[in-house]
Parts: C-alpha cells; sequence; structure tokens
C-alpha cells in the first residue's frame, strides 16, 4: 500500500511539475500543438510517450547513480566538464523563468483578486520558503492535492466540448505549417519540459527505493501528462482559430462553464505557477549546497531575492537570448538520454 500512495506521489509531482503556468493558460498547448491542426493529434501521443519513456528513465538513472541534484546526473551523462558547463547553462535559465514565475503570481494577484502585485509575490515566496522546510515530501504533498484538481477540470472541459458544434474540429483542422515544423514542435516542447522538471525529477527519483515504484510513476505521470495536452488541444480545436485571439485561451474556456468553475480555475493558475516556483528552488538550491557550504535556508532566500529583484522588471529581454540557446542544449539533453543505456534493475 505505501508504494502504490508513492507511485501516485511521483505520478501528480511529475504532472504538476510539467503543468506549469504556461500549460495552464494553454499558449503552450496553442503553440506548440493546436495551430499545427489535425497532425496535433499525432504529435501530441508522440510527446507522451516520450514524457512516459523519458521521465521514467530520467528518474530511474537518478536513482540507480543516487543524484544528489540535476548536476550529477548532467555530469554522469556528459562527464565532469561538460556536465558541469550545462549545469551552470540551466542554473541560469530556471532562475530566469523562475522570475517569471514569480512574476505571474504577483499579476494573478493583482488583475484577478485585486491585490496588490507586490503582495502576491511576498506571500508566494513566504510560502515557499516554509513548504522547502521539509524538502521534497512536501512538494510531493502538495502535488497530490493540486494535480487531481486539474484533472477533474479537464475532464469537466472535454465534456463541455463534447456538446459543443465543434467537437470534432481536432481530426479535420488544416495547418499552413510545413511537415518539418510539424514534428519538431512536440520534439522541442518536450524536451524543454523535461529539462526544466530536472530538478525535482532526479531527488524524486534518486531518493525512491524501489525501482518498480520509480517506474510506474514515471509510466503513469507521463500518461497524466498526455491526457492534459489532449484535453486542451481538444478544448481549444473546437474554437480555432478564434481562440489564438485570447492571451489566456484556457480561462476563456474555463468561463463557459460557470463563474464557480471560472473562479477554480483562477486559483489552479496561482497553484501551478506556485509548485512549479517552489519545484525549481528547491532544484536549484540542491545543486547550490554541493558548491558552496551555505545552509539549505540561507541558500533558500538567496534564490527568491534574486527572483524578486528581476521579477520587478520582467526577464523578457535576457530570456529572449537565452531561450535558443536553452531549446539547442535541451534537445541535446534529451538525445544523450535518449541513447544513454541502462540495465534494468529487477528489484
Amino acid at each position: 500500500m505505501k508504494n502504490r500512495i508513492r507511485v501516485f506521489q511521483i505520478a501528480f509531482t511529475y504532472i504538476g511539475t510539467i503543468v506549469g503556468a504556461g500549460f495552464a493558460t494553454g499558449r503552450e498547448i496553442l503553440q506548440f500543438f493546436t495551430q499545427y491542426g489535425h497532425w496535433a493529434t499525432i504529435t501530441i501521443l508522440l510527446s507522451t510517450v516520450l514524457f512516459i519513456w523519458l521521465g521514467t528513465k530520467m528518474m530511474t538513472l537518478s536513482r540507480k547513480i543516487g543524484a544528489k541534484s540535476y548536476e550529477d546526473l548532467n555530469k554522469h551523462l556528459f562527464g565532469e566538464r561538460l556536465g558541469g558547463s550545462i549545469s551552470l547553462i540551466m542554473l541560469v535559465i530556471l532562475m530566469g523563468v523562475n522570475s517569471i514565475m514569480l512574476a505571474g503570481a504577483g499579476t494573478v494577484f493583482m488583475e484577478n483578486l485585486n491585490l496588490h502585485y507586490q503582495t502576491g509575490l511576498i506571500l508566494t515566496m513566504v510560502g515557499t520558503f516554509f513548504i522547502l522546510r521539509k524538502g521534497i515530501q512536501s512538494i510531493m504533498i502538495m502535488n497530490s492535492l493540486v494535480v487531481p484538481m486539474m484533472l477533474i477540470l479537464s475532464v469537466l472541459i472535454i465534456s463541455q466540448t463534447m456538446n459543443t458544434p465543434g467537437a470534432t474540429r481536432f481530426l479535420t483542422l488544416t495547418t499552413e505549417h510545413s511537415l518539418p515544423s510539424v514534428w519538431l514542435a512536440p520534439l522541442l516542447y518536450t524536451a524543454f519540459n523535461l529539462v526544466m522538471a530536472m530538478p525535482v525529477l532526479v531527488p524524486l527519483g534518486s531518493q525512491t527505493g524501489s525501482a518498480r515504484t520509480v517506474r510506474w510513476g514515471g509510466i503513469i505521470g507521463g500518461a497524466g501528462v498526455g491526457f492534459m495536452i489532449m484535453s486542451a488541444h481538444f478544448a481549444m480545436s473546437a474554437q480555432m482559430p478564434g481562440i489564438t485571439q485570447f492571451e489566456i485561451p484556457m480561462g476563456s474556456i474555463a468561463s463557459q462553464l460557470g463563474w464557480f468553475v471560472q473562479t477554480v480555475y483562477i486559483i489552479l493558475i496561482f497553484l501551478e505557477i506556485f509548485s512549479t516556483f517552489v519545484a525549481d528552488v528547491y532544484g536549484i538550491s540542491l545543486q547550490l549546497q554541493q558548491r558552496t557550504s551555505l545552509s539549505p535556508q540561507t541558500i533558500t532566500i538567496g534564490i527568491m531575492l534574486i527572483c524578486y529583484f528581476f521579477s520587478q522588471f520582467g526577464f523578457s529581454s535576457l530570456l529572449s537570448v537565452l531561450y535558443p540557446l536553452f531549446g539547442l542544449v535541451c534537445l541535446f539533453w534529451i538525445l544523450r538520454l535518449s541513447i544513454f543505456g541502462i540495465s534494468p534493475s529487477r528489484r
């Protein structure tokens, strides 16, 4: 029974880490899948297979080598020097993405709860600090509460869409994009999100005693991510191309289910931002603990203060330069993980 509970904790943490703010708003799904019309159904299935295979492999390998942080896994895959360099690139990007996540939390408080922007930032940081005092276990508990709500909302959106005239449009939508861009999109999406999830998936795998538990957690988690991508694509396809005009397309769809569902959806957007922020701060702190002699609490506070500073200005100019580089690093990293052979454990 304890192993079964652990399986679902791993699966929910996997889903919650991948399903961040970009996923919740629908912009990522629209950009990487829905805009490619009927091809998206096939590419989502491809992405789901990759999430199951590579996410499970990442956690299994982390468990095998006893990785304390994602830097340990990078050095195991690429060697000491190149692995260390890749980890530093990831560190910079993760700090940037965390700054945007924090800014997003402040925006939710300001635009949807009529509270001050700084209130959202401070409450998010304070909540993160207290949650991280209990380590990976607190992250799993948080996602075990949030992810089931997200899955229920996905089912509601599917059931609502099935009653609309455009319910079958996900099978018939056309696209003007070239086939190379169609098939590159799921690879980029999967690579980017798996690398972004590394800070929490690596310690999650290494701190789980049973290899079987890790494998089933990865399988269920990867399948859950695929289900949520497909549900969002299904809903947005029914309202193409008009849905593209919205900054938060999934918010527009949720509003059609009534004020209660829309309110729950706003809360879930914040919780998804919050859970991703917590997970990334945790992963970064583990890496920095290996490089400094500072206490975990001091490192956590330092990371959040840096993110707070950049959240005042946005981080778009730096990310516009780093994202293309990060995209190449992600594809290179995923290719290396794909071809890296490990012997399966039977324990």
